[in-house]
């Protein structure tokens, strides 16, 4: 058993510290929270479909697929979050069927993230070419290649729970709360998980840096288009931070179990629910800021579905 492992059963009995009323207030104001960031983040969705611009642009088509697996992280979260704050137990299939689900959309984040960073670069660095490299047709090809490799993870994660002696146990009620890591069933699931993790986040990190190093390259030439080029380097570094705090929500467990050598159960707990809304929660809503505000095509759309003014049509 990792030590992450035995962080998450220790954690259960930890939970048990927590008063009453301080987890009614603290569950309350991260639902609350979270609904703030379901309305935004599906406002923006909505307003990607809102106009033919949006579905008919590649970077647009694209943005929506990621808001689409960040809101979809953001609820199963809040779901996670809401029945173990509460001491609810779920069966292992039900908690097999919403980890599984978990881990599909949070490795579909970071590959629209690198197709995202490949679909600036082009911009940048083939400007002539960029119409007839990156069409509706070849952006619906990246993101079934997206899901379609995130579904190979998938099913080799339903392999692995397949492997796990289920017949032997007693009961197939869990004995702790559900989250990814109480379904790493045996080593050769915690190895995979890692494995896996630690090669994906590696190899899109990479395709995003060697992306922003082509367009400061391209930007320094005399045909370049400096805002353009000063554009997507920004663009780029944002998905370099989004893809570190995905990054980072992979290390919810780990850090956390190092913190509970050094601190008492308590503080843990409370700096449990500080993280979740720091590391978890609020990234998942990064996206939908970022280009809401930057992006002066969507800004002034989603300003006017977010005031919930009527559309003139």
């Amino acid at each position: 058993m990792s030590y992450a492992t035995q962080f998450h059963t220790n954690i259960t009995v930890e939970l048990q510290y927590q008063g009453l009323l301080e987890r009614a207030i603290i569950t309350t104001l991260t639902t609350v929270l979270c609904c703030v960031f379901l309305f935004i983040n599906g406002t923006m969705l909505f307003t990607l479909r809102s106009k033919p611009v949006f579905y008919e642009t590649s970077r647009y088509i694209l943005l929506y697929n990621l808001l689409l697996a960040d809101t979809a992280q953001l609820v199963q979260s809040q779901v996670l979050y809401l029945l173990a704050a509460y001491r609810i137990k779920l069966t292992y299939p039900v908690c097999g069927f919403l980890s599984l689900f978990a881990n599909l959309v949070t490795v579909v984040s970071p590959l629209t993230l690198v197709v995202m960073s490949l679909e600036r670069y082009v911009a940048v660095c083939y400007p002539l070419r960029h119409a007839t490299i990156i069409t509706i047709r070849s952006t619906g090809v990246a993101i079934i290649v997206v899901w379609a490799f995130s579904s190979l993870s998938l099913l080799i994660r339903i392999f692995l729970l397949l492997n796990f002696p289920f017949d032997e146990l007693d009961s197939l009620l869990m004995n702790d709360f559900c989250s990814a890591v109480a379904m790493l069933l045996g080593p050769l699931a915690d190895d995979y998980d890692q494995a896996y993790t630690c090669i994906l986040f590696v190899s899109a990190g990479v395709a995003i840096i060697s992306s922003y190093i082509g367009v400061m390259v391209a930007a320094r030439s005399a045909s370049a288009d400096k805002a353009s080029a000063q554009k997507a380097r920004n663009t780029l570094l944002l998905h370099l931070v989004q893809l570190g705090l995905s990054l980072f929500s992979t290390m919810f467990n780990p850090l956390l179990a190092a913190l509970s050598r050094i601190l008492s159960r308590i503080v843990l707990v409370r700096i449990v629910n500080f993280f979740y809304v720091c590391i978890v929660i609020s990234p998942r809503c990064l996206s939908a800021l970022i280009y809401g505000l930057r992006d002066q095509t969507i800004k002034p759309i989603l300003m006017y579905y977010l005031c919930c003014r009527p559309s003139q049509g």
